[in-house]
């Protein structure tokens, strides 16, 4: 069977989404998602048994990779034929929380379970982790990436294969997925990724500021010794072995914090590794490949914006984003999904994909209970209306939407703490009361539908060289209760525009970001910032009111500037010098 192709999108960065028609209508939303036709694609099963058999397969450079195989079975054996395989890039062959897969039952680990429908399922260890021989260089390097190329053949050219091959992930194996495609393998088909990075500064560094994210894998001997060894080393000598390659490992933490800037060069890993580690860097190649992508994403995830791209940068992609957190898909059967997708591209069956509509997202009403308030909605494109930015200025009297002339000062304080308070892909942003400055519009008078990417436009002082500028997006309920909706932030000495290498959403600035576009702010002196803030879909009740806070820290920071505590930074807000907030509101 030839690769399948799917026109050309008649839009320049046209998203497209997998799934049925569905009704938009808002309901419980495990009820939502099977009206909305998430989990209608039940073919019979083919088979009610599989085996299972681990193994090490030695890559180009003679490096052994640790293998776990899941093929269909009959009366305990494999059968015998040739089927299609995917397979997941992982950092253990077993289900491992550091996969970042989410907990899920209906998740991505789930999807071993695709031998019962004729597939042919393949977990593989990426070097320096797990069972896997090796030592990891960077995160998603082009080592990675040619590994990646090695099984991808490997898997196509085996008795049991017929050449078909398609890959899946999320979270850091939802990277390693769409570099596999970056390699172009001739026989990979079909990509299934979700909550991955399409740059990896804008996603680890977002606007200079290092929040949220951990630095991946750090393991010690102790730590590699307890996973379950492969067939025939179960007296763990070989993964001993490999524990102790996995030492030499770049420390990942360290080598983040060595690259403040988007051009730095990293003497770990001997490259400027966020151009190295990102997908961005290969858009012509994975273009080129013409393998069809299903991106999913999540509004409480932070990667939300980087899917978006992702789809506005390739043609033939789909687009799904849910209520979720980061690899949480709960309402959703996500397997049914890439069982769905699989089908379509793997083994060729017409399952309604092409002609489902382009973007399936879900708008939200409710954040304390995103998945229990949901419209699902299609569109053609994102964003999805053309409304256009609706302007909301940030008064100097403290009102959103005020024209009042005058400044808001605060003071940075880097110690605050948030009922939320950790670190990790799921941990959110957090209103603190009485942190920064807060601009609150009045009670709504109807429902008000916010869709697309919102624009911070700031006019601000500082006191120091530096500030971490954050603008939260909130929702104040009528008893007062404020939830954080969605965030923005941007590093002031980078807030430097120029032309974007890749396609964004329309209106969005580019940051650079190289150390040479870092421009100090002199103490006391005024300076415009342009920053995009996450995208999303929400309504606001009537009767709730829209806020917007500006802060200098944010409880989810890993790398703060060294002197930002007790420094004070004002918000200015005259006809000559103002601030604003430009929100996607959708016209009714």
């Amino acid at each position: 069977m030839s690769r399948a192709r799917w026109p050309v999108a008649v839009l320049v960065g046209l998203l497209v989404v997998a799934g049925a028609l569905f009704a938009a209508v808002t309901r419980t939303a495990e009820t939502d998602a099977v009206q909305a036709g998430f989990a209608e694609y039940t073919p019979d099963k083919q088979y009610t048994e599989a085996t299972t058999e681990t193994f090490y397969l030695p890559m180009t450079d003679g490096t052994r990779l640790a293998v776990l195989l899941h093929r269909p079975a009959a009366d305990g054996r494999a059968v015998d034929g040739r089927f299609p395989v995917i397979w997941h890039h992982k950092l253990d062959i077993y289900p491992s929380p550091k996969d970042g897969v989410g907990p899920r039952e209906a998740g991505y680990s789930n999807l071993t379970g695709m031998t019962e429908h004729g597939y042919v399922v393949a977990q593989v260890a990426r070097r320096g982790n797990g069972q896997s021989f090796g030592v990891r260089r960077g995160y998603h390097d082009r080592v990675e990436a040619q590994d990646a190329y090695d099984v991808t053949e490997w898997l196509a050219t085996q008795p049991w294969s017929n050449g078909q091959v398609g890959v899946y992930g999320c979270s850091n194996t939802g990277d390693a997925a769409m570099h596999a495609v970056s390699m172009r393998p001739p026989h990979l088909q079909a990509a299934f990724a979700g909550c991955f990075s399409w740059n990896k500064f804008d996603a680890m560094r977002r606007g200079g500021i290092a929040a949220q994210w951990g630095y991946g894998p750090t393991r010690t001997v102790a730590d590699d010794m307890k996973v379950t060894p492969v067939a025939g080393d179960e007296d763990k000598v070989l993964l001993r072995q490999a524990a102790e390659e996995h030492q030499k490992s770049t420390p990942l933490a360290k080598m983040w914090a060595g690259m403040p800037y988007r051009d730095d060069f990293s003497p770990l890993v001997g490259s400027r590794f966020w151009a190295e580690g990102s997908l961005s860097t290969y858009a012509a190649q994975i273009r080129e490949s013409q393998v069809p992508l299903y991106i999913v994403g999540g509004w409480r995830d932070e990667f939300r914006d980087q899917g978006i791209v992702t789809a506005l940068n390739t043609s033939g992609s789909k687009l799904l984003i849910g209520p979720w957190l980061h690899c949480e898909n709960p309402g959703l059967a996500l397997v049914q999904e890439a069982h769905r997708f699989f089908d379509e591209h793997l083994k060729g069956i017409d399952t309604g994909l092409d002609a489902a509509p382009p973007i399936r997202y879900a708008t939200v009403s409710d954040i304390e209970n995103p998945e229990g308030a949901i419209d699902w909605r299609t569109a053609q494109a994102w964003p999805p209306t053309d409304s256009g930015l609706t302007d909301y200025a940030l008064g100097g009297d403290g009102v959103l939407g005020s024209q009042t002339a005058g400044s808001r000062k605060f003071t940075v304080n880097t110690s605050v703490e948030c009922p939320e308070a950790g670190s990790g892909s799921t941990v959110q942003p957090c209103h603190t009361a009485g942190e920064g400055t807060s601009y609150t519009g009045a009670p709504l008078t109807r429902d008000t539908e916010v869709t697309g990417t919102p624009l911070a436009d700031l006019t601000i002082r500082a006191d120091r060289p530096d500030a971490h500028i954050f603008a939260y997006v909130e929702d104040v309920a009528p008893d007062g209760t404020v939830a954080v909706v969605t965030e923005g932030r941007l590093t002031a000495s980078l807030r430097a525009e120029s032309e974007g290498p890749y396609t964004l959403p329309a209106g969005m600035p580019y940051h650079r970001s190289f150390r040479e576009d870092a421009q100090p702010l002199t103490p006391g002196e005024a300076v415009r910032m342009r920053f995009d803030i996450l995208p999303l879909s929400y309504v606001f009740r009537a009767g709730h009111r829209i806020q917007i806070t500006v802060t200098g820290y944010d409880h989810r920071e890993s790398i703060p500037l060294p002197d930002a505590h007790g420094s004070t930074i004002e918000v200015v807000s005259d006809p000559a010098q103002p601030s604003l907030v430009q929100l996607p509101v959708v016209e009714s």
